[in-house]
């Protein structure tokens, strides 16, 4: 080989050694939330995904694009201010119901059957029957009742007979009483063999679907025993709880983080506390709600007043090693870095960060959790 081939070659390669060898820089622009430089130099590969020894990230291009990591430029703002609220799901007395056995008796089924949990049912839909059960002492006073009363109907239809048969000489008042009698005996006895024989139809106090069922056929129940909870999945209520008396007379708007299609209307807040908190009350709408009656979820309440910080999706809020609260920022082409932040919910889907971030940095709303696993 000609030998200033060779040393031209071997300066090449040592020139594309040291590009490849390079530290990687933060983009000028990139400053913390006090204006301090975000520009340490960390050396790392820049052909690989890799945790620099600074704590930022290196993550190539291509590796962006599969990733899916889209950034925005943030901006000051100002919000309402949001609070966080414990609740409950809870049947709307509007919307539902609940059905309890108006006195013991035994279960049977109606004429489509007992009906199964999710169910849909109409109202005024048999649900089920209800006969009666009474001890044996009872019992045998009824029957005696009963055979008392169809004793005393025959001979009031004999006595009406024969009042009839003697109209015209015998006074229409007297025909009129016996008659009156008669009725009330035939009254008296259908009542009696009703709670001896008879059976009574539960039926559905509302249109929806059945949220709960306590029943079998030929199970025994006592008076004012839950039978069935029928609801109606696309109006639902519930009941938050909230230690500030004054909080209902704030509150703007609310959403559910479990359930963010769903559309929660302030009721209003009670007038006396419960277990020390005052209940508040919110009608959730809306298509297939995915909520259950008893579920215990978050209420997002948006307020009247109004707070200072930069608005951002949730997702772009991650944890690092210290279990500390930290968003990605890019700093540079291919390198990210970890900034803490304080953070409060906005609503369902956004936060804003308080403090942590100055203006025009470039955070990381997509993506976030994935260069968060990069080791």
């Amino acid at each position: 080989m000609n030998p200033h081939c060779y040393v031209v070659t071997r300066l090449a390669l040592c020139a594309v050694a040291i590009s490849l060898l390079a530290p990687v820089h933060a983009s000028p622009g990139a400053h913390g939330p006090n204006g301090e430089h975000l520009d340490g130099q960390a050396t790392a590969s820049v052909g690989a995904l890799a945790r620099l020894p600074d704590g930022s990230v290196n993550v190539p291009k291509l590796a962006q694009r599969r990733m899916a990591i889209r950034t925005v430029k943030v901006a000051q703002g100002v919000h309402p201010r949001t609070v966080e609220l414990n609740g409950r799901v809870a049947i709307d007395p509007n919307a539902g119901g609940r059905v309890q056995a108006p006195f013991a008796g035994r279960i049977e089924a109606g004429p489509r059957g007992l009906p199964l949990p999710g169910q849909a049912v109409r109202k005024g839909q048999v649900l089920a029957r209800l006969v009666p059960v009474a001890s044996p002492i009872e019992r045998g006073n009824q029957e005696a009742t009963l055979a008392d009363l169809h004793a005393l109907r025959g001979a009031a239809e004999r006595r009406v007979q024969r009042l009839q048969a003697l109209e015209g000489t015998v006074p229409a008042k007297e025909i009129d009483a016996a008659r009156a009698e008669l009725a009330s005996i035939v009254g008296r006895a259908k009542a009696v063999a009703g709670s001896v024989r008879g059976s009574e139809a539960i039926v559905s106090p509302a249109d929806g679907v059945i949220a709960s069922a306590q029943v079998l056929a030929g199970q025994v129940v006592d008076a004012r025993d839950v039978l069935f909870e029928i609801v109606d999945p696309a109006r639902l209520l519930v009941e938050a709880s909230t230690p500030d008396v004054t909080l209902a007379a704030q509150v703007a708007t609310a959403t559910l983080p479990a359930a963010p299609a769903a559309k929660l209307q302030l009721v209003g807040g009670g007038r006396a506390l419960r277990d020390g908190a005052l209940p508040l009350s919110f009608r959730a709408s809306g298509p297939a709600l995915p909520l259950a009656v008893g579920q215990p979820v978050a209420v997002l309440a948006t307020l009247k007043s109004t707070v200072s910080g930069i608005a951002l999706p949730a997702e772009a809020l991650v944890r690092n090693p210290a279990n500390e609260t930290v968003v990605w920022i890019k700093s540079g082409a291919m390198r990210f870095i970890a900034q803490p932040v304080q953070a409060r919910p906005l609503d369902a889907h956004t936060i804003v960060v308080t403090h942590g971030l100055s203006a025009e940095n470039r955070v990381v709303v997509a993506g976030a959790a994935l260069i968060n696993q990069i080791r």
